[in-house]
């Protein structure tokens, strides 16, 4: 552990290059699949992938696309010019003994993304942002003296996202490959599934007791925001001792190690002049027109930002807000019904949509069977004191099974509330006649009473008198 006086000498930097797969149809040169989840091994390859010679590469326009969508998301715009390299270098996962990729002209310069870390914001800036073809997938076997090579994912269309060294802490590092993810979520850039490798992060750090930035590192293949945090706190903490004990800290590439929460070089990190970019001579250079650039903004669809906005209107704190957020079909869902009905059923609806801001796994309640009119009707009955707000939740985690009609659902388990007043009154009445001492207490100023006489008229009446009601009528029979 390093001593906070120590640690503050340091400065601390750190940016993030993040592999986003676009969701197409096909590969970014190839006309094979673009799904490898669950393909057995080198089933949605072709001769580009394999690199057969005489194979030529023709470029997914549908990549093209959606990279000008993250541009938007990313508040630049795409490039009217860009164009493909080559970029050399010799794993057994790439066929062609170059990967093609984006150099000296990318599709998108420039961009921002704006964080919050301990309720401050603060913009990372963006680098640049390039089109590419991935890599195969080696695996290696324990106990085994040969690797295995799936070209499945060979050709698959990368976006990759280089931010500034704008960011000084693990927090920050962790706040904005989330804010990262949503956006290309939201764009509708990416599938963006973390667990299947969709969004993969490269974390650079390094330290310095000066304002020169020190050497750094770069782990590479995070695939949680937990692991970024981690593997960045990781680092600041091993190369602060080093440099304190005398030692020099190494330009390298690390792996992270999740079981130990540590990083492990890997391999000396190389420069650009190591890979011999050049042109590549089989693909033209990209031209986008005005009208095409402009055809995609007019398309973007709302932003993480356009509902944090929106969601003022419903009066809920920003944690329940990110809550939200988090899961877009949620958002989505809160959105509708905000300008479907109004903001007291989108505010209760939110709630019981809501699901914590998971790390890993955040898709899963973007489809519900449950029908926006269903959930407005719901919460109408909650309004109309006709259902409590826990047999609300009731009614519709059996909705979330059958899709049935609210009020029905809510009759079939007797949990629909009484609100006769006459009914309720004959029940207070005997509430208080069995119960003089508690009675007597309310009267004396003792409130806390009050509660176990509604208590007692709820369990009479099996739970379906109007709580609000029935303590109403106590008071009015006291007279309170």
């Amino acid at each position: 552990m390093i001593d906070p006086k120590t640690r503050a000498k340091y400065k601390v930097t750190i940016g993030i290059e993040c592999h986003v797969q676009l969701k197409t149809k096909t590969k970014l040169f190839s006309a094979v699949g673009n799904d490898a989840r669950e393909a057995p091994p080198n089933t949605l390859v072709n001769h580009i992938d394999f690199g057969l010679p005489g194979a030529l590469p023709v470029l997914n326009e549908a990549a093209v696309a959606l990279a000008g969508r993250a541009a938007f998301a990313l508040r630049s715009q795409p490039q009217k010019f860009s164009k493909f390299d080559r970029k050399h270098y010799f794993y057994p996962d790439l066929p062609m003994g170059y990967q093609i990729t984006q150099f000296d002209e990318p599709i998108i310069l420039g961009g921002e993304v704006t964080i919050e870390v301990d309720g401050q914001p603060k913009t990372i800036g963006i680098t640049r942002a390039h089109l590419e073809a991935d890599a195969g997938k080696s695996t290696h076997h324990a106990g085994q003296d040969y690797s295995l090579v799936d070209l499945n994912r060979a050709g698959t269309p990368l976006l990759e996202i280089v931010s500034e060294p704008d960011m000084h802490s693990s927090a920050e590092a962790k706040a904005y490959s989330h804010e990262l993810y949503l956006l290309m979520r939201y764009a509708d850039v990416s599938e963006a599934n973390l667990y299947y490798g969709n969004m993969r992060f490269d974390v650079n750090v390094s330290v310095s007791t000066t304002d020169e930035l020190g050497t750094r590192t770069e782990t590479k293949n995070l695939n949680s925001f937990r692991s970024v945090e981690k593997a960045a706190d990781y680092e600041i903490t091993r190369q602060i001792e080093q440099l304190e004990k005398g030692q020099a800290i190494i330009q390298e590439t690390r792996g992270w190690d999740d079981a130990k929460q540590k990083t492990l070089s890997q391999r000396s990190k190389e420069n650009a002049d190591d890979y011999r970019y050049m042109p590549d001579p089989d693909l033209p250079p990209v031209t986008l027109t005005d009208d095409y650039i402009s055809k995609i903004q007019a398309e973007m669809p709302d932003l993480p930002d356009d509902y944090r906005k929106k969601f003022k209107q419903i009066n809920i704190d920003a944690k329940v807000t990110e809550d939200i957020i988090a899961v877009p079909g949620t958002a989505k869902l809160v959105s509708r019904i905000l300008a479907g009905s109004n903001a007291e059923h989108a505010r209760r609806i939110a709630f019981w949509m809501m699901q914590p801001a998971g790390d890993e796994d955040p898709d899963q309640a973007d489809e519900q069977s449950i029908t926006d009119e269903q959930l407005i009707k719901l919460s109408q009955l909650v309004s109309d004191n006709k259902l409590s707000s826990t047999a609300a939740k009731e009614v519709l985690a059996e909705l979330l099974k059958t899709g049935d009609d609210p009020e029905k659902v809510a009759a079939d388990k007797n949990l629909l509330q009484v609100s006769d007043e006459g009914e309720i009154t004959k029940i207070v009445e005997q509430v208080l006649a069995d119960n003089p001492k508690a009675a007597e207490d309310v009267k004396n100023g003792e409130m806390k009473a009050i509660g176990f006489l509604v208590g007692q008229v709820m369990k009479q009446s099996k739970g379906q008198a109007n709580p609000s009601l029935a303590q109403d009528l106590i008071k009015k029979q006291l007279g309170l």
